[in-house]
This record gives C-alpha cells, structure tokens and sequence, in this order.
C-alpha cells in the first residue's frame, strides 16, 4: 500500500494486488486543497490500516495542523472511514489491534489525554478528553 498527498487534491492511496500484479489507479481518500503536513503515519495488522495524516496552511513549513484526519481502511481498501478533527495539534499514535476489528488513535501532551476509537461495524467513538 502506498499512501501520498497530492498537491490541491489531498490524500491519495494505491494499493498493489498480487493478484492483478499491478497497482490499483490512485484514489483520493481525503479530498483538500490546504496544504500537506509533514509525514503519514500508517498501522496495519489483519487487513485492517489505521493512518493518521493533517493539513494545514503552512504546515509544511512547521506550522500546526488545520485538520486531523483518523482513517480507517479495510479489505478492498475502496471505502474508508474518516475522522476529521479541525484546529488540533494531530494524532500522535494509532495502534491496529492484532485482529484488525478496533484502531485507536491518541495524542498525549501536557494539557491533556486525547484518543478517538474506530470499532469494525460500529465506526468512531467521540474523542475524550482524560482529567
């Protein structure tokens, strides 16, 4: 699997299949036209893929993010599933259970716990924040 941004596009992921022996056409997977962060994260584990990624003006550059995304992709890895958190510092782990049916996604910092749970048929949880 590969996953890239796409200048005034967003993200874009393609997936090879060893079946097909060829790469999948690119798919836009977060559609955008602000600019990319530095850095994908992506866990996997049983054909499950948590991926964190953000966007932001200037966030090339060091600035923080205007977008969060959480994603979510399973089996084909034709549909995802997309958290988007606005004006956050961004997802700092995702961790993909053993058996591909739960992804979490957290942040720690001094001001706070943070983390938003994806759940295979039920989708996220809401984001929490620890006292």
């Amino acid at each position: 699997m590969a996953l890239h941004y796409r200048k005034k596009t967003g993200l874009v992921e393609q997936h090879y299949s060893p079946k097909a022996k060829a790469w999948s056409k690119p798919q836009v997977v977060y559609r955008t036209k602000m600019d990319a962060c530095q850095g994908i994260e992506l866990r996997e584990a049983n054909g499950t893929v948590g991926v964190i990624a953000d966007f932001g003006l200037y966030c090339y550059d060091g600035e923080p993010p205007r977008r969060s995304l959480a994603l979510v992709g399973t089996g084909s890895m034709r549909d995802w599933d997309v958290d988007v958190t606005a004006d956050f510092d961004g997802w700092r782990k995702v961790v993909v259970d053993g058996n591909g049916k739960r992804v979490t996604f957290s942040r720690k910092s001094w001001a706070g716990r943070w983390s938003v749970v994806w759940k295979m048929g039920d989708g996220y949880s809401g984001k929490k924040t620890a006292p």
